[in-house]
């Protein structure tokens, strides 16, 4: 069994398996930055392929903590980062962030940071937008981060939205403007609000495209050409499965599809290209927001998983909610993303737990489930079955070995593996980028 770092491919190995899907398994957070600031050390090109500036990657480089939200986590180790155009950027956000970034040491320059001239722009009016929405929605709020995603993503769908690469024909600009406003100033109207003035608007726009000019490709053509010369391409989702538009426990969602087949709709880049999807989980569960929840924890245990385990958003620092693992919940996540293999986040939270459960099964009105119901109110009634194992009561913190685990950690592993029907690839057993244990190299098949 091998541990520690990746084993470098020959030429071959690496062209049969060097293009490789990062997502998130559960309901975010689960740690995929890590992950894929460990692969980035093989992979040649980073690229985001949906979500906007509600997502929080926290990567430790060095005793250096970065907290990305629109950066591709590639950008720390000055890889290849391209912004796809399924994302919906907020340029005014990326600037702070690439200024912040930059600030503890990060080198970002248009060399290494491309930006798909076909992704949309988040606007002020869509973030204002957002904040009245869950005014309106009362006890129906989503939980929205309020930086105005879901607004953006609804003027995509609705073709009206501004794109990057709008920003650069002037003659055309104003118009789409004006068409924009159309609709969102009558909304706005409706729901009592001032009106937004095109020209204000344009000045704004004008202003920030002189920013986003140096950044801004056609990204589909920069990842085809990478391909063409044998590149590796490492494709990073933000949120995560349960979060997806149409798999997720909708209405409380993201406005995107965060599964494994959006990596290839968001970016420009084909299937046959993708070669492996890896499912990221945590040793338990979490989630931020509104929406059911079946192994979510009210007592003792709950707490000190938030507070060992330090739950706290990244990008809005609400505290998350904490429960154990749910396998009914990640073996459909494996199902519908193809996942290959899991990497497991955060054991070492689990430490010092007498007794640990996991969710097997569901129980509704009396009957048995195998999957999460689609129905609000079901997911929300939905009792959890659960396998009590012992715990381990030991520290795995910082090990980088699977022998070196105590006993009961391995048989834990061993039965999620069971009962998610795929194997454990990693292990992460600290913040740190090389505290991971790699019982399979995903570079290799």
């Amino acid at each position: 069994m091998r541990t520690g770092r990746f084993v470098r491919c020959n030429k071959e190995q690496k062209t049969k398996m060097s293009n490789i899907v990062i997502i998130g398994a559960q309901w975010g957070d689960e740690g995929k930055g890590k992950i894929v600031d460990l692969m980035s050390e093989k992979a040649d090109v980073v690229v985001r392929f949906q979500g906007g500036n509600n997502a929080g990657h926290t990567l430790v480089v060095d005793g250096v903590t970065y907290k990305l939200s629109l950066l591709p986590s590639g950008i720390v180790r000055g890889k290849l980062s391209v912004i796809g155009n399924g994302v919906v950027v907020d340029p005014w956000a990326l600037r702070d962030e690439i200024k912040r970034v930059s600030d503890l040491g990060a080198k970002v320059s248009p060399s290494v940071l491309k930006i798909s001239e076909l992704a949309t722009l988040i606007l002020p009016l869509h973030r204002e937008l957002d904040h009245m929405s869950e005014e309106a929605a009362g006890k129906s709020k989503i939980g929205t981060t309020g930086r105005g995603i879901g607004p953006a993503y609804q003027d995509k769908v609705g073709r009206r939205a501004i794109r990057v690469g709008d920003l650069f024909e002037k003659e055309t600009l104003a118009d789409k403007v004006e068409n924009m406003l159309r609709f969102h100033n009558a909304l706005r109207q409706g729901m009592g609000q001032p009106q937004v003035n095109a020209a204000d608007l344009l000045k704004q726009l004008d202003e920030i495209a002189d920013f986003l000019a140096p950044y801004v490709v056609p990204a589909w053509k920069i990842l085809a050409d990478k391909l063409d010369e044998g590149a590796s391409l490492l494709f990073e989702g933000a949120q995560a499965t349960m979060l997806d538009n149409d798999f997720g426990t909708y209405p409380y969602v993201t406005s995107s599809n965060t599964i494994a087949g959006q990596a290839a709709v968001g970016s420009g880049v084909g299937m046959k290209y993708i070669d492996k999807v890896i499912g990221v989980v945590k040793a338990y569960t979490t989630r931020v927001g509104a929406g059911p929840f079946p192994t979510e924890l009210f007592d003792a245990d709950g707490d000190k998983i938030r507070e060992v385990g330090r739950e706290f958003g990244t990008v809005t620092g609400r505290p998350r909610r904490c429960g154990w693992f749910d396998a009914v919940l990640v073996r459909q996540a494996v199902r519908v993303n193809g996942v290959h293999e899991l990497a497991v986040m955060k054991l070492d939270i689990l430490d010092q737990f007498d007794e640990i459960k996991v969710c097997v099964g569901y129980e509704l009105n009396g009957k048995k489930l195998d999957c999460f119901p689609m129905q609000v109110k079901a997911g929300a009634d939905v009792k959890p079955v659960y396998e009590t194992l012992p715990g381990w009561k030991s520290s795995t913190y910082g090990i980088r070995d699977y022998a070196q685990l105590p006993e009961n950690a391995k048989k834990y592993i061993e039965r999620l593996e069971q009962l998610t029907g795929v194997k454990v690839g990693m292990i992460s057993t600290s913040p740190e980028r090389e505290d991971t244990i790699i019982r399979i190299d995903p570079y290799q098949s």
